[in-house]
């Protein structure tokens, strides 16, 4: 898959913010908030961008890819780098998409008022408030978060690496998606992306799950934008939506809910124009 460009803008307190890019520089913006332990190196639809004037911002969260560390990191201090960013390049009407893990940090963003409009395609849930519906290892993980979040992150910290977490993703995965990774060029892509993310180690992933398994950064019920959410119906994921945003969709006020029966977590790459023309129109 072919590689974005990369760039980095310095933040006021002298971090470096990296993402990368696709599309025309004049596009609509859409800044794209990648899956677990994934830089911005993989995009999705970059074949499509052009014809749709969008241009396409893949952002490596703090201390993943080339973006410096931030051991505070939280939702809001995200939202206030992004925010740098957008008012250094000037974006205006800009389109968000956050993927798996990345949904959440994509939701910060319109909670900082940031977004005209977001795509959470096969986005992790408001996990708490599906506890109920959960498997035991990751209700697990909610509870230790909740009971010792530095001991959590730091023994996720210890874990944690890139060749670890592709076998959580193919292990976890769905016949449908274990076939995409094994036998396309999606896998190898991901698989780049994840040892791009954990270039400097799993303390940026370790304090991004720490964060992701805590309360959302906007209640849905406050979301004022316009919320697409996708979802296969043959996806697996244990972290993803137990419901497949049924719960999520009848929060979240006008949220357009899509479950497409042939897919599994992997369609923000399988269907990238519908997601990217639903998100535009």
């Amino acid at each position: 898959m072919e590689r974005g460009t990369p760039s980095e803008l310095r933040l006021p307190d002298g971090r470096g913010l990296a993402w990368s890019e696709w599309g025309p520089q004049d596009g609509r913006p859409v800044l794209f908030c990648p899956g677990a332990g994934m830089s911005g190196v993989l995009g999705f639809g970059t074949d499509l961008l052009s014809d749709r004037g969008l241009r396409l911002l893949a952002l490596d969260r703090p201390g993943l890819g080339r973006s410096s560390p931030d051991p505070a990191k939280t939702y809001g201090s995200w939202a206030a780098d992004v925010g740098h960013l957008v008012e250094a390049l000037g974006l205006r009407r800009v389109l968000g998409v956050g993927f798996s893990q990345g949904a959440p940090f994509a939701v910060a963003l319109v909670g900082a008022s940031l977004l005209d409009a977001v795509a959470l395609v096969a986005g992790q849930d408001d996990l708490r408030a599906q506890r109920h519906l959960l498997v035991p290892e990751v209700a697990g993980m909610l509870d230790a978060a909740e009971a010792d979040p530095a001991g959590f992150e730091r023994e996720i910290a210890r874990v944690a690496g890139a060749d670890w977490l592709w076998q959580v993703i193919l292990t976890t995965a769905a016949p449908v998606d274990r076939a995409r990774y094994e036998g396309t060029d999606l896998g190898p892509a991901v698989r780049a992306a994840l040892d791009d993310g954990f270039r400097q180690g799993a303390a940026g992933y370790a304090r991004d799950l720490v964060t992701a398994l805590g309360p959302w950064p906007v209640q849905p019920e406050d979301l004022t934008v316009p919320v697409h959410l996708w979802y296969g119906a043959q996806d697996t994921s244990t972290v993803h939506s137990p419901d497949l945003g049924r719960t999520l969709a009848g929060r979240i006020p006008g949220a357009r809910h899509t479950v497409l029966d042939d897919e599994g977590g992997a369609l923000l790459w399988t269907r990238a124009r519908d997601v990217l023309d639903a998100l535009a129109a």
